[in-house]
């Protein structure tokens, strides 16, 4: 009878898979949230299956030195960036972006 052996019995290692696709963003502007707090935009070249980023001609939007919770008008050129995928919170194209008001702030009255 055949032998059944794992994976690591066999030196074998699975292959990391990701259920995300950002082929569709390819050559296209994105804007990326990173862990922390920190956002920047650039032409998205590649990513791998840990969701490491490479972008193009890449901008950091700065926060605000008084409220480190908003962003300020301030950008800073970066160029060509790797960001790794562990920090990466969130991608969107940078033209359907928009801010909206938080629903869980509550109104003074």
């Amino acid at each position: 009878t055949p032998v059944k052996r794992t994976m690591a019995q066999t030196g074998e290692k699975k292959k990391k898979e990701t259920i995300l696709d950002f082929t569709k963003f390819i050559d296209k502007v994105v804007r990326v949230k990173f862990h922390g707090g920190r956002e920047a935009s650039g032409i998205l070249k590649g990513f791998d299956p840990l969701l490491n980023l490479v972008l193009d001609d890449a901008t950091e939007y700065l926060r605000d030195p008084e409220d480190l919770s908003r962003l300020s008008d301030e950008k800073r050129s970066l160029g060509l960036i790797v960001c790794r995928g562990p920090a990466v919170i969130a991608l969107c194209p940078a033209d359907s972006m928009e801010p909206i008001a938080n629903p869980f702030l509550q109104q003074d009255t």
